[in-house]
C-alpha cells in the first residue's frame, strides 16, 4: 500500500486561510465590542426604547359672556391587533360592530386579516394594527371595553370643532388637520392657546408592546390656556342676521360689518359676507378659500364720503374755519396756488353756498375740495395719517393691510380737491370704522382689540389686555362739535334719514364711492358705506357698514343701503345691552335753530 502524498503549498494555503478566516472574526468582533460600540448600543436602546408624545389639550375661546366659541373635543381612533385576538372574542362582534356603528363584516375582516404583502411582492409582513374606527367619543370607548375583547383598543385624538359653525368665522379662524393654526385668534393667539405637549419614556418587548413596567420618566401635558374675546355673541349673531339679509336683498359682491365700544377700542362683532363654516373649512367646493379672507381688514376701498370728517375735523382743530363760515358750492373751479382747479360735482343738485355744517350735513363734495385747500397738502396729509389712514390699526388678527396714503410728494393736481372727499385714498372697512371712533371717543384714536384676557384651567388671569389709546388727533371740543354736525347727518335734512333710532340722537356718515374697474371710475358700480355712533352725547356703540356692489334697480346709495342696515343693528343691541336712550339737551337744540336760522339768511 503506497503512502499518500501531502502538498507542502496546499498544506500552507489552508493554514493562511483558516488564520485569515480567524483574523476576520477576531476583527468583527473588535469593531463591535470596540470600535462601533458606541453606535450599536445606541440602536439597540432606540430599538428598545420607546418615547410617546402625550398631547395637550388646546384651550377653549370664548365671548365676552363666558359663551364657548372654539373648543377641543376628545376623540377615539379605535383599531385592533389581529395577531393577539383569539377565536373567543369573534361571538362579541356583532355587539362591537353595533356599538361602533361599522358593518359587520368590516370589522370581521379586520379580525381575521392578519398580514399582507410587504413592498417586494413576495414576503408578507404582520399586520399590528387595523382601523375599526374613528373619532369615538369616551362613552362609546368605555362600552367598547367593557366588552372584554382581546387586542382591540384605541388612541386618544384632540379634535377642534366650532359650537357656533360660521359665528364669528373669520375672527376665530381655524386648526387644519395638521394640527396647525391658519388664521384668526387661532393663529394670532397660539402661543397661549396650545399649551405643551408632555412625554414618557418606556420600553418595548419584541413584539412592540410597551412594557409598562420599565416606564422610566413621565412628562405631563400642560394645557393651553383659554382666550376671552371681547366679542359678544349675539351682537355677532345680529350682526350676521343683518349680513343674511343684506346679501339676499342685494347680491352684492361683499359685505363688512363692525361693531366696537368707542371709548375702549374693543370689538363687540366684526363679519364678512361670502363666509365659511369653522368645521367644514377643507370643503373647497362648498366654501371656497376666498371666502375665508377676513375682508374687514384685507380689502381696500376708496372711503368716500364717510372721510369727510377728516378735512372738517382738521379744519376746525386748526382754527381755520368755524362751524358757520360760508364757502361757495356753487363754483365749478377755483384758483389754487395761482392756477385754475376744476372742483368735485355733488350729487343731486348743486348748493350755491354752504356753512361748514351744511357742507357735513348734505356731504358736499365741493365743500369738502374748498376744506382741503384752506388746509393745504402737509396738514391734510397729516390728519389723515393721524386718523389712521395709511397704516395698519394694530388689531390682533393677522392678514391687516395698511390701505393707501400716498405721499404728498406723489399727488397730481386734482389729489388736493379729491382726496377731501374720500377720492385719491384706499382704506379698509377697520380703517373707515377706527377713523369714526376717533369723533366717538372725544377726539382720541384707540387701538382696536380682540381679546380681552387669557385665563387658565382655574379662572385665574394670565393676561389682560387693557385698552390702548394711540393719540389725539382733535381736541374734545373739536370732537364734540363735529359729533354735532353728524347728528344731522341722520336728521330730516341729512343725508342717512334711513339710519334714525326712536329717541336716541345718533351721529353718522354716509359714504356713496364709485368703484374703479379696469382703472376707470364705474357709473354702475358703487360702494355703500355707513359709519355712525349712538348715543351722540355719551356713544356706546360704533357701528360701520360696508356694502360692495348692491344689485338693485337705481344708485346704491350709502343712506338707502347701509344706513337701514345701521339702524337694524343698533336696534337689536339696544335691547340686548340694555343702553340707555340719551335726552336732548338745551345746547344742540339751540345750535339746531341757529343752524337753521342761518341758512334761512343764506337762501334768502
Amino acid at each position: 500500500m503506497s503512502q499518500a502524498f501531502i502538498s507542502t503549498f496546499r498544506s500552507s494555503l489552508l493554514c493562511v486561510a483558516v488564520g485569515l478566516a480567524f483574523c476576520v472574526l477576531f476583527g468583527r468582533l473588535v469593531h463591535l465590542h470596540v470600535i462601533g460600540r458606541e453606535g450599536l448600543l445606541a440602536h439597540v436602546e432606540k430599538s428598545r426604547k420607546m418615547v410617546q408624545l402625550v398631547e395637550a389639550r388646546r384651550g377653549n375661546i370664548l365671548d365676552r359672556q363666558g359663551n364657548l366659541l372654539a373648543t377641543t373635543h376628545t376623540t377615539i381612533n379605535l383599531g385592533v391587533d389581529p395577531q393577539s385576538v383569539n377565536e373567543d372574542s369573534f361571538s362579541k362582534l356583532p355587539e362591537l360592530a353595533q356599538l361602533i356603528g361599522q358593518p359587520l363584516e368590516k370589522v370581521e375582516a379586520a379580525f381575521r386579516r392578519k398580514s399582507r404583502p410587504a413592498g417586494n411582492g413576495r414576503e408578507v409582513r404582520l399586520i399590528r394594527w387595523a382601523s375599526l374606527a374613528k373619532g369615538l367619543g369616551e362613552d362609546v370607548y368605555e362600552a367598547v371595553k367593557e366588552l372584554g375583547i382581546q387586542g382591540v383598543y384605541g388612541n386618544r385624538n384632540f379634535t377642534r370643532t366650532y359650537p357656533g359653525g360660521r359665528l364669528a368665522a373669520h375672527v376665530l379662524g381655524y386648526v387644519n388637520t395638521e394640527e396647525t393654526p391658519v388664521s384668526g385668534v387661532e393663529r394670532s393667539f397660539d402661543y397661549y392657546l396650545r399649551g405643551q405637549d408632555g412625554w414618557r419614556e418606556t420600553e418595548r418587548d419584541g413584539r412592540r408592546r410597551e412594557v409598562a413596567r420599565f416606564r422610566e420618566r413621565e412628562v405631563a401635558p400642560t394645557n393651553g390656556l383659554n382666550v376671552e374675546l371681547s366679542i359678544d355673541q349675539m351682537v355677532q349673531h345680529i350682526v350676521e342676521r343683518e349680513i343674511d339679509r343684506l346679501a339676499a336683498d342685494y347680491d352684492p359682491d361683499s359685505v363688512s360689518i363692525i361693531v366696537s365700544e368707542p371709548s375702549t377700542g374693543y370689538i363687540l362683532a366684526m363679519a364678512n359676507y361670502p363666509t365659511f363654516d369653522l368645521n367644514e373649512y377643507f370643503d373647497t367646493a362648498k366654501h371656497p378659500l376666498a371666502n375665508q379672507r377676513n375682508r374687514a381688514l384685507t380689502d381696500i376701498i376708496e372711503p368716500g364720503s364717510t372721510f369727510k370728517i377728516v378735512p372738517a375735523g382738521a379744519a376746525l382743530n386748526e382754527g381755520v374755519v368755524r362751524t358757520g363760515d360760508v364757502f361757495p358750492t356753487g363754483l365749478a373751479k377755483v384758483d389754487y396756488k395761482g392756477r385754475a382747479v376744476r372742483l368735485p360735482k355733488d350729487h343731486g343738485r348743486g348748493y350755491d353756498q354752504l356753512t361748514l355744517h351744511g357742507i357735513v350735513m348734505k356731504s358736499s363734495n365741493r365743500g369738502a375740495a374748498h376744506l382741503g385747500m384752506i388746509l393745504g397738502e402737509e396738514r391734510l396729509r397729516a390728519y389723515a395719517s393721524a386718523f389712521g389712514f395709511g397704516q395698519k390699526t394694530g388689531i390682533d388678527l393677522s392678514g391687516e393691510v395698511p390701505g393707501i396714503l400716498h405721499a404728498v410728494k406723489d399727488w397730481d393736481g386734482l389729489t388736493i380737491t379729491r382726496m377731501p372727499m374720500g377720492h385719491a385714498v384706499s382704506a379698509t372697512p377697520m380703517q373707515i370704522h377706527n377713523a369714526m371712533t376717533v369723533v366717538a371717543n372725544g377726539g382720541v384714536l384707540m387701538k382696536p382689540q380682540i381679546v380681552r384676557r387669557v385665563f387658565d384651567a382655574g379662572g385665574g388671569e394670565i393676561v389682560r389686555f387693557a385698552p390702548k389709546p394711540r393719540r389725539r388727533v382733535l381736541s374734545s371740543d373739536v370732537a364734540e362739535e363735529l359729533s354735532r354736525m353728524l347728528v344731522d347727518v341722520v336728521g330730516p335734512e341729512g343725508t342717512a334719514r334711513k339710519a334714525g333710532i326712536e329717541n336716541f340722537r345718533v351721529a353718522g356718515k354716509t359714504g356713496t364711492t364709485q368703484k374703479i374697474v379696469d382703472g376707470r371710475y364705474s357709473h354702475s358700480q358703487h360702494v355703500a358705506s355707513f359709519s355712525g355712533f349712538f348715543p351722540a352725547d355719551k356713544p356706546e356703540l360704533a357701528i360701520t357698514v360696508i356694502v360692495d356692489h348692491p344689485k338693485f334697480d337705481g344708485l346704491g346709495y350709502g343712506g338707502s343701503v347701509s344706513g337701514p342696515a345701521f339702524r337694524n343693528i343698533a336696534r337689536a343691541c339696544i335691547k340686548h345691552l340694555g343702553i340707555r336712550p340719551s335726552l336732548p339737551d338745551a345746547t344742540s337744540i339751540a345750535l339746531k335753530q341757529s343752524y337753521h336760522e342761518l341758512a334761512g339768511r343764506i337762501t334768502n
